[in-house]
This record gives C-alpha cells, sequence and structure tokens, in this order.
C-alpha cells in the first residue's frame, strides 16, 4: 500500500495527470493500482489489466471519477488525479480582467501576456499567477502547451495573433478561443490555412469565443468564456467511449 499512496503523491507534487484504481468488487476486491496518464500503472496491479487502464485513460482526460462495471463482475473505482489547469490570456483587455478573476476562483493557474506594458500590471491583474510582457513569439520559452492548457486570444490585431498561432499548433491544448467577430474569425481562418492548417485544426478554435448568452459586458462576455471552457474540460453532451459499463460517472472533485 505504501508504494501506491507514494505513487499518488508523486502525481500531484509533478502535476502529472493519473488516477488512483480500486477493485470494489469481484475476486480481486481490495487491490489498487496507481495510473500514471502517459506512463501507465506505475504502482500496484488491477485485473482486466488492458481494459482498465484504457477506460482509466479515457476518464483522466475527461477528468472525470466513476465506477466501471466489467462483464466478469469486476467493479473498479477510477479516482481521477487532476493537476491545476492552466489558462493563458493572449491580451490584457477589459475582458481578460474578468475572465482572470473568475478563472483563479475556479482553480485555474491563470497566465496574461500582452505586449504593452502600460496593460499587463499588477495593478491591474493582482491576483493572476503570472504576468508576462512581450510579443508571442518571444515568450514561447516561458510557457507550457500541454493537455491541461486553455488558451484564449483576447487581442484584436493580426500582428499580435498570427506569431502565437504557430506556438500552439497541433499542440495538446485543451481549448483554444479567439475574440472577433464572425468577420474576424473567417479572416483568421483564411490566413491559417494559408499558413497550413487543417480544417480539423482550424475547428478547434472557438471564434467567435464564448458561449452565445447574449454577453455584451466583459464580464459577462468572461461568463460565457468560462462556460465554453469547462463544457471543453469536461466533454459536456459527449459520452466517454468506455470498455466498462459506468455505474456513477460524474466530475472528478
Amino acid at each position: 500500500m505504501s508504494d501506491v499512496l507514494d505513487a499518488v503523491r508523486q502525481l500531484v507534487v509533478s502535476e502529472r495527470s493519473g488516477a488512483k484504481l480500486t477493485v470494489i468488487a469481484g475476486a480481486d476486491f481490495g487491490a489498487t493500482a496507481v495510473l500514471d496518464r502517459e506512463s501507465g500503472i506505475v504502482a500496484g496491479e488491477v485485473p482486466s489489466i488492458e481494459e482498465v487502464v484504457e477506460d482509466a485513460r479515457v476518464l483522466v482526460d475527461r477528468e472525470q471519477s466513476a465506477t466501471l462495471r466489467y462483464q466478469d463482475g469486476s467493479e473498479v473505482f477510477v479516482d481521477v488525479i487532476a493537476p491545476r489547469p492552466r489558462l493563458v490570456i493572449f491580451g490584457a483587455v477589459h475582458i481578460a480582467q474578468e475572465l482572470a478573476v473568475i478563472a483563479a476562483r475556479l482553480g485555474y493557474h491563470v497566465t496574461v501576456s500582452d505586449a504593452r506594458p502600460a496593460f499587463t500590471t499588477r495593478e491591474r491583474f493582482p491576483d493572476v499567477d503570472e504576468l508576462l510582457v512581450g510579443w508571442p513569439g518571444d515568450l514561447a520559452a516561458n510557457l507550457t502547451f500541454d493537455r491541461r492548457t486553455f488558451v484564449v486570444v483576447l487581442s484584436h490585431d493580426a500582428r499580435f495573433e498570427d506569431p502565437l498561432w504557430p506556438m500552439v499548433h497541433r499542440t495538446p491544448v485543451r481549448y483554444i478561443g479567439a475574440m472577433g467577430s464572425r468577420k474576424t474569425a473567417a479572416a483568421r481562418r483564411r490566413r491559417l490555412t494559408a499558413a497550413g492548417w487543417t480544417d480539423d485544426e482550424l475547428d478547434r478554435i472557438h471564434g467567435p469565443v464564448g458561449l452565445e448568452i447574449g454577453a455584451s459586458t466583459p464580464g459577462e462576455v468572461a461568463v460565457a468564456i468560462l462556460a465554453e471552457m469547462t463544457a471543453a474540460r469536461y466533454g459536456a453532451n459527449v459520452e466517454p467511449d468506455l470498455v466498462g459499463t459506468p455505474q456513477r460517472l460524474g466530475k472528478a472533485d
């Protein structure tokens, strides 16, 4: 058991995605294991290992804990370990101020980036984790675009946008949202098509950003963006592809 607990602690400390798997019914009742999303089982063992591991990976990606029942009668509780998600906001505008506050309250690690020093200040963003001043291309070494990263582009200026798109192109980021009208979004799509983006890659960009809730003020737009991010984070209205039958399927705590 100590190796299982040590593995859980290591996932938490290293901010890696994974899950603790516990057999709660069946011949191997009480067996436990720890799954690292990228490395596989790193401690302990569970039955039907291939099925359980693949199902657990799906749940980790969805950040959903669940009890799964298998044909042999075994039931395995998958307790997802999800690191703090990261939100990277490009453009230190008024919407960014509201978005940063709400996202921080929801547990995001928030980074705000802008090339204008007068806008990227602690006075305007007192509670964010990071403030980065500079053009996107100059900040690449300071940013990570992985499975737990959410990217929101609030600049209307193609001069600022265009250098950042190669940074997120073909990365596993969870969400990409870009501010602008439908006309702006169409122009962006044409530029990125010319730069080699496929239709599927372009469809990952939510633009105009945010759910359609009739938002008009910066705070309302921020709420619409966070709602769309949350849907992307938990896969709203999308049934997970699992071998086991979920007895309980809900958002991980």
